[in-house]
């Protein structure tokens, strides 16, 4: 309904309040390019412009700002939006994949008041790519953490600088790799943020990159780009069996699976080919082995993963994509790499941290290598260390999200790294909490609701003292909210009430 409101108040805007209107404007420039002046240290202003959205835009939400682009350091690049109507408050958003350009998950919060900024992480490039870490240790930390930090600590003097006044708390929300970098800021710089909130974070990250190595020798074992082994006529009939025995553990069918740990489907049920001949509706003894390394935990010398769990491996965004490929389009301009996300990924890792090797290949490499010979990098990069008594002693507050269908990263490990805080920290609850999203991909997407605005919710928490037990989550097709369901404080789930619209999270308790 806000669209529409805007709408009627722009079109009955009085002539007498054009004038005021017109002057904020001027002013919003010329407080916008006395930014270009401002003195920061160890980093430069190399841009400051006004961003003026016209009626139509400002009519969808869309608000004022001042976009200022700083160098930081010798090539850490950030770009700040600084909204003219200020809430008092800084949130920062993060980086997926290699990063290379700046990125800000958080972009959109500036037309809700916040000033943010996004940095490209130290270095430029593809985000798929991680060449330039080549015999780079620099580049490294800065990817690792620095990057992220410096950014915080050089953006909060921008804002006191340009309003006057510092921001009333600091907040930082990231996906994947962003959510690495969340849980890195927590544990290595805790004074930067007051609230942060990490959704599917890729915070163990060697053991990540080997589980994407692993598959892609289950799935391309001779490195025949060509010959897939398991096909997407396998994952349809893959996901219809999972849904066909799983849907209903909360209560109602929906097409959505609550939790897959509570499902019990074995891949032993899958019908075998006769004459063990690929067709439809069956699998190879070739392709059921396939999914079961990549349902199945990594174990490689010291490393440890958990075993990918069942849920849309049959959307476009789903295991297709990111596990079995054969995935065009993006992924050409990568070359001679597996055809799938993980492979790219988990490839460019080992040729560039790893080995300083552009010609490393996955075929036949011996994961039980990579622990030892990865040791460096993982210290560096991973953000694995459950003690946050610092983060707490200061008053912070983490969030943890994670998608169950998620087919990147895995959901259950984001379930250990909570574990491992309980047990590190006592009253754990006070300072973290963990929600679980079914039906959810990698940061949004797939069958289950994947909107949650968590902005209000680690603000409420961290201003008020209001810690959150239930978050409502919405399913949209456009702008139109199809669906709503109640995320539960783990480990509770939401479980159908017996009565009421299913499609609301009213007719959902948390048990």
């Amino acid at each position: 309904m806000v669209a529409p409101l805007l709408l009627v108040v722009a079109a009955n805007a009085s002539a007498s309040a054009a004038p005021a209107r017109v002057r904020n404007v001027a002013r919003a420039a010329r407080d916008c390019a006395a930014a270009a002046r401002i003195a920061l240290p160890k980093a430069r202003v190399t841009d400051a412009h006004a961003v003026l959205p016209n009626d139509s835009l400002r009519a969808l939400g869309q608000r004022p700002h001042c976009s200022v682009a700083a160098t930081l350091d010798a090539e850490t690049h950030i770009i700040a939006l600084l909204p003219d109507d200020w809430n008092g408050q800084f949130l920062m958003g993060g980086g997926g994949g290699y990063v290379g350009e700046v990125q800000n998950q958080s972009e959109p919060s500036v037309h809700d008041g916040y000033a943010t900024v996004g940095t490209d992480a130290g270095h430029t490039g593809s985000g798929l790519s991680a060449r330039w870490a080549l015999g780079n240790d620099t580049r490294i930390a800065n990817f690792a953490h620095r990057a992220v930090h410096r950014t915080a600590e050089v953006t909060k003097l921008l804002i006191a600088a340009y309003y006057g006044r510092p921001p009333e708390h600091s907040y930082f929300f990231g996906c994947s790799n962003g959510g690495r970098q969340a849980l890195m800021e927590a544990q290595r710089y805790p004074a930067d943020f007051d609230g942060i909130v990490a959704v599917a974070p890729a915070y163990n990250w060697l053991a990540i990159m080997t589980t994407f190595v692993r598959n892609a020798q289950a799935q391309y074992p001779a490195g025949d780009f060509n010959a897939p082994v398991v096909t997407p006529a396998v994952l349809k009939l893959l996901a219809a069996k999972v849904v066909e025995r799983c849907d209903a553990t909360d209560g109602v069918r929906d097409g959505t699976i609550d939790n897959p740990d509570a499902c019990g489907f074995m891949l032993a049920s899958l019908p075998g080919c006769l004459d063990d001949s690929a067709a439809d509706g069956c699998v190879t003894r070739a392709q059921r082995a396939v999914l079961s390394t990549v349902i199945a935990p990594l174990a490689a010398g010291a490393l440890r993963y958990p075993g990918q769990p069942f849920g849309d491996e049959a959307d476009p965004n789903g295991w297709g994509a990111w596990i079995t490929g054969p995935l065009a389009g993006p992924l050409d301009a990568t070359g001679r790499m597996p055809p799938t996300v993980q492979g790219v990924f988990g490839t460019e890792f080992f040729k560039y941290f790893i080995y300083s090797d552009s010609t490393w290949r996955y075929v036949g490499y011996d994961l039980a290598r990579a622990a030892r010979d990865g040791k460096r990098a993982d210290a560096i990069i991973s953000a694995t260390n459950p003690d946050l008594s610092a983060f707490r002693a200061r008053g912070g507050k983490l969030i943890l999200a994670h998608g169950w269908s998620d087919p990147a990263l895995n959901a259950r490990s984001t379930i250990d790294y909570f574990k491992a805080v309980q047990s590190r920290t006592p009253q754990a609850a006070s300072f973290t909490r963990l929600f679980m999203m079914p039906g959810v991909l990698h940061c949004a997407g797939g069958s289950g609701c994947d909107d949650v605005d968590w902005a209000a919710t680690i603000r409420r928490w961290v201003e008020k003292g209001e810690a959150p037990s239930r978050i409502i989550a919405r399913k949209q097709h456009g702008t139109q909210v199809v669906r709503t369901r109640p995320l539960c404080a783990w480990p509770m789930t939401a479980r159908y009430n017996g009565t009421g619209n299913s499609d609301d999270a009213a007719a959902f308790a948390c048990r």
